[in-house]
């Protein structure tokens, strides 16, 4: 074997002893406050666990000799619960236990992801109210501070405002939309689904606007009017505002809030908080209140407050060699965070022309980007000044597909692509404006001259051949129809595929339909439209201010723009 499967990775005794370092502070830091360590299998029962809650990203599971199914775990806060909830019954609460454990998590391929990390964490159970969301996000602030992480920030939200007013949701399918479009980071899509309810227009700007809150302790105040004016006079702010109340001076200065991290509703009932440092894109941890998972496990009846908090020994890491990093690379460092240029990854090819035209829209100079040579990167800056300004620009040059990957990846701090780009992507990135231009259809078709060929090709071997370079929107579209498809996976020329007799039909993008017609191919079905979309990396949302604030810009850019078509658009 010449080296580790993929995802997984040796680690050498300079960078062990790194973060045997780190792991030392933390879990000091958590032995000071009289946390206690505690220790699970690798291996858990996969039913066990989701008696506790719901169980996401678990890649390898098998079956043992007693034809059990068992899981290596995803993560250690469901196995305390099963430990906790079958051995400590009996225990005096609050119970404090900690852990330093690796976890194995599904990661898209070839996204430069690891499928192994270790968490250092901790669970609060049977404190809870204020006195225990203050000792959980003190104890995450003091680590930090121990640490010496630069650049080092606390965002807060909490699900349950979001949760009351979905709950308050006349029209159900709005209410399962809606969440599912908060989980999947697409604001767009939830405003779009949004503008076709009949719900009052008060719920309908709440449930918009609410993921989008972002800012000091006084976006409290605009998350009460949203709800009151909604119809939900209950104080869903009022343990948020406890938190800050109930912090240390130096805590407080760390702490913000930002209502779009609420995206793990079955599993959290309150605070959700993630930190970060270094001026990394990711968090270096996360965590927050569950309140629910204990009910009935202490006794019948007795509901069991709970709360937890897991860092990333491999993001402290990161976050700790940042500074040295930035230094020694001056201008060229990532995780620049908000003291550098703002890096923006544009489309080139037929969406660059629009995009120009947006960005100057909004106040952008782009004139080195309209003819930037053989240069990859190229200088911007705002021509406006004071509020809302976002000062020097970085323009990345990159293909529309491989937009996501740049932002995400933490190469740019936002991005313009496609929406067709962000699902083939698959990446955790905040969708935050539909920018209207490079509007294409997509499509399935076929050769006019082999009309009814596909149906009994299908009826003959149970499945349809598909060609298409949106393999992620294909299979989709024919998972939600119920049919069988083979998707062929091809880069360009996709009408060839069935033309040639290789598949039965294709899934692409027509914009004018011009090579349909050319080709003397016909559509059979029709999937989606698709625009450009403005997307940010959620890091850089939380802690730059500038991203957000380009973000208004561009939407009022394009409010009353209208764009016609280009071929080949949305690629």
């Amino acid at each position: 074997m010449t080296a580790t499967p993929w995802g997984f990775r040796d680690i050498l005794p300079e960078e062990a002893q790194a973060r045997e370092e780190i792991a030392l502070t933390v879990k000091g830091c958590f032995r000071e406050h009289h946390y206690l360590p505690v220790e699970t299998p690798l291996l858990e029962d996969k039913g066990s666990l989701e008696e506790g809650g719901r169980i996401a990203d678990t890649p390898f599971k098998l079956f043992d000799d007693d034809g059990r199914l068992l899981v290596v775990r995803p993560d250690n806060t469901l196995p305390i619960v099963r430990l906790v909830s079958t051995r400590m019954r009996a225990a005096d609460l609050p119970l404090r236990l900690r852990y330093e454990a690796p976890v194995v998590r599904e990661c898209q391929r070839n996204a430069g992801g690891s499928r192994q990390f270790t968490q250092l964490g901790f669970e609060l159970i049977g404190a809870g109210d204020t006195a225990g969301d203050v000792e959980i996000v003190s104890l995450v602030a003091e680590a930090v501070r121990k640490l010496a992480l630069p650049d080092a920030r606390i965002i807060a939200g909490s699900v349950r405002p979001f949760k009351e007013l979905l709950a308050a949701c006349e029209d159900r399918e709005l209410a399962a939309e809606a969440l599912r479009c908060v989980h999947a980071n697409d604001f767009v899509g939830l405003d779009a689904r949004v503008a076709e309810s009949a719900e009052p227009e008060a719920v309908k700007v709440a449930i918009s606007e609410l993921p989008r809150l972002h800012g000091g302790a006084e976006v409290l105040d605009r998350v009460d009017a949203l709800l009151a004016a909604a119809g939900i006079v209950a104080p869903l702010t009022r343990e948020l505002r406890a938190l800050v109340e109930g912090l240390a001076p130096e805590d407080a200065q760390v702490l913000s809030f930002d209502f779009s991290i609420m995206n793990s509703f079955d599993y959290y009932t309150g605070l959700v908080f993630k930190a970060y440092a270094g001026g990394l894109p990711d968090p270096v941890g996360s965590g927050g209140r569950y309140d629910s998972i204990f009910t009935g496990a202490f006794g019948d009846g007795i509901e069991v407050p709970a709360a937890g908090f897991a860092f990333s020994l491999e993001r402290l890491e990161a976050a700790r060699t940042s500074a040295e990093d930035a230094a020694s690379d001056g201008d060229h460092a990532v995780g620049r965070g908000a003291e550098g240029p703002l890096r923006i990854a544009v489309p080139k090819g037929s969406l660059k022309a629009d995009t120009l035209d947006v960005l100057e829209a909004a106040d952008l100079d782009v004139s080195e980007l309209r003819d930037p040579g053989r240069h990859l990167i190229v200088r911007g800056r705002d021509t406006r000044a004071g509020e809302g300004a976002v000062g020097d620009i970085e323009f990345v040059i990159v293909r529309p597909s491989d937009a996501p990957a740049f932002v995400g990846c933490g190469g740019a701090d936002c991005g313009i692509c496609g929406w067709d780009s962000l699902i083939e992507a698959d990446l955790n990135l905040l969708q935050l404006v539909d920018l209207g231009y490079g509007l294409c259809t997509f499509i399935e078709a076929e050769p006019a001259w082999r009309a009814g060929q596909a149906e009994r090709n299908y009826a003959r071997r149970g499945s349809l051949r598909v060609a298409t370079k949106y393999p992620r929107i294909a299979s989709a579209w024919y998972a939600e129809r119920g049919v069988n498809a083979d998707i062929v996976s091809l880069h360009g020329n996709i009408e060839l595929g069935p033309i040639v007799g290789m598949t039965d039909r294709i899934v692409d993008i027509t914009a004018t339909g011009a090579t349909l017609r050319d080709n003397d191919l016909v559509i059979t079905g029709r999937i989606m439209d698709c625009t450009a979309r403005f997307f940010v990396n959620p890091g850089a949302a939380r802690l730059d201010p500038r991203v957000r604030n380009l973000a208004d810009r561009l939407a009022a850019a394009v409010k009353d723009k209208h764009f016609e078509p280009v071929a080949g658009s949305a690629q």
